[in-house]
This record gives structure tokens, C-alpha cells and sequence, in this order.
């Protein structure tokens, strides 16, 4: 049975990379939502929308375990996604908690986080960190700028460099910076290059994909079939624009890219291109 992992875009991909480094033997399932992306600058009920139509198409694509890779819809949807559709045979995780545990496990006190705009303004970041460590200050910045830097491919250019030492700047003295969303991992260059010595950069897909396999090892009803390491991807935008970014993300080019476009709330499998162009009524 294949592992379903969704995002806003091609972010989640870097999260994807590392499940399959770590479960080199699994199928996959990975939803893109680019033509609805970015996610974090949408109002709550849309939110949770899309994370319902992501994880719904994924359950009737065979997935029993959805990974929500998108820190904005872990942060304000998971529990929402979780409560509708998780039971003994399908489960809904998400990456905030382990990025929380990273952070906590290499600070020495002061963390600092950037994320989208909905998830910092959540907090639950700071929550979960507090859950774990009481005694760490948290100190979290809205970075709206950079996940369209990353979809436009502009990450190695000066209004990347610019929009990094804004955001870094308003996080004060942090001996730890997590990227909290998805597309910040293609600006690490950027990142040490603008930070100060001595600060711990920290991208979570790693310690998430860990601890996916753990679980997984915990929870082996959810682990039965080995797979051969077959990956489907789906996109809700250009599938061909998509091919191209997702090497970027995944180390390679995917085979297909599937297209896929809501239809009366639902995200169902389309004809690319035949959108409607110009005015029309409804």
C-alpha cells in the first residue's frame, strides 16, 4: 500500500526525499497542490478545505497513512484532519511535533522559527516546544516573501539574499533557526550565509522521515506490504512546470506527473488545459 504525503506545492518533496531515503522499499503517493499554492496566506475555512480534498483523494487512492508535509496545515489543520478522518485503519500525521523535538533536542535556549503567515500565527510551534521545554524562548517570524522566491526559482539570487537578511534580522539573538515550511530548505545557502556564526540550521524533513520510520516500526498494521519504491506524483497545477521544479526538490525528474483540479469540492483526477480562458459566467 503506498504512503500518501501532501503539499501546498513542490516543497514537500524535500520531505518526500527523505522518507525515501530512509524507506528506500516503500511506495509513494505525493500531492502537490501548486495550483491553489501558496497555502499560507489563506484564510482558515480555506485551509481546511484543501487539506480535506488533499487528504481525502489520497485515502481513495489507497493510502492508509497521510503525511501532512505542509507546516502550514500541520500547524492549523492537523488535528481537524485527524478527528475526521483517522481511525484504526487510517492514520493522518503531520511534521510540526518532530520539528519541535529537533529544535529542543540541539538548542541551547533560544529558537528561532519562519514559517508562512497562518502557521506563525498559530503558535503551535511554540506550543509544542513549550510542551517539551518550558524553560526555551521561541521567537517565531512571518517570512511570506520566500516560499514564492523558491516556487519562482529565484532562491540563488540577490532578492532571495535580500528577503533572507530581512527575516533573520527580526529574529533577534537565536543560537537555532528552523525552517518551518517546506521551501525554505532550497535557501540553506542563503541562510548560512546570512546568519550568524555559531547558529544551528535546522531543516526538519530529516528528523521528520526518522521519525516516520519509527512510527511505522511502532504501528506495523500500517507497514504490512514492502513496495519497490515506486513514487506517483500529482499536481493540481502546470504538470510540466511541476516536472521540472520537482527535480529541484527530489533530486530527480518523476516519470509522470499527474493533473489533477477541484471539481464541486472534490480534488478529481482531470484533462489538463481544459480550464475555461477569458470572462465566463456561472
Amino acid at each position: 500500500m503506498p504512503i500518501g504525503v501532501f503539499d501546498s506545492g513542490y516543497g514537500g518533496l524535500s520531505v518526500l526525499r527523505e522518507m525515501q531515503r530512509v524507506l528506500p522499499d516503500k511506495d509513494f503517493i505525493y500531492l502537490g497542490d501548486s495550483g491553489r499554492a501558496p497555502y499560507g496566506g489563506r484564510d482558515l475555512a480555506t485551509i481546511l478545505d484543501f487539506a480535506e480534498q488533499c487528504t481525502e483523494l489520497l485515502f481513495a487512492e489507497g493510502c492508509k497513512v497521510v503525511v501532512v508535509a505542509c507546516h502550514t496545515v500541520s500547524c492549523v489543520a492537523l488535528r481537524h484532519l485527524q478527528h475526521r478522518y483517522a481511525n484504526d485503519e487510517r492514520r493522518v500525521l503531520g511534521v510540526t511535533v518532530p520539528a519541535a523535538e529537533n529544535a529542543v533536542a540541539v538548542a541551547r535556549g533560544r529558537i528561532g522559527f519562519l514559517g508562512t503567515r497562518r502557521t506563525v500565527g498559530s503558535h503551535t510551534f511554540r506550543t509544542e516546544v513549550a510542551k517539551l521545554d518550558a524553560t526555551a524562548e521561541v521567537k517565531e517570524v512571518a517570512a511570506p516573501l520566500l516560499a514564492p522566491i523558491v516556487e519562482e526559482g529565484w532562491e540563488c539570487g540577490e532578492i532571495a539574499r535580500l528577503a533572507v537578511q530581512q527575516y533573520v534580522e527580526q529574529l533577534g539573538e537565536v543560537d537555532t533557526l528552523v525552517l518551518g515550511c517546506t521551501h525554505y530548505p532550497l535557501l540553506k545557502a542563503v541562510f548560512e550565509e546570512v546568519l550568524p556564526d555559531g547558529v544551528n540550521l535546522l531543516d526538519p524533513a530529516p528528523f521528520v522521515a526518522g521519525r516516520f520510520m519509527d512510527w511505522l516500526m511502532r504501528h506495523p498494521s500500517f507497514s504490512e506490504s514492502a513496495g519497490s519504491g515506486l513514487v506517483r506524483v500529482l499536481s493540481s497545477g502546470d504538470t510540466a512546470r511541476f516536472a521540472v521544479n520537482a527535480e529541484r526538490f527530489l533530486g530527480k525528474v518523476p516519470s509522470v506527473v499527474e493533473f489533477v483540479s477541484e471539481r464541486g469540492g472534490r480534488l478529481v483526477f482531470s484533462a489538463e488545459g481544459s480550464e475555461p480562458t477569458g470572462q465566463f459566467l456561472r
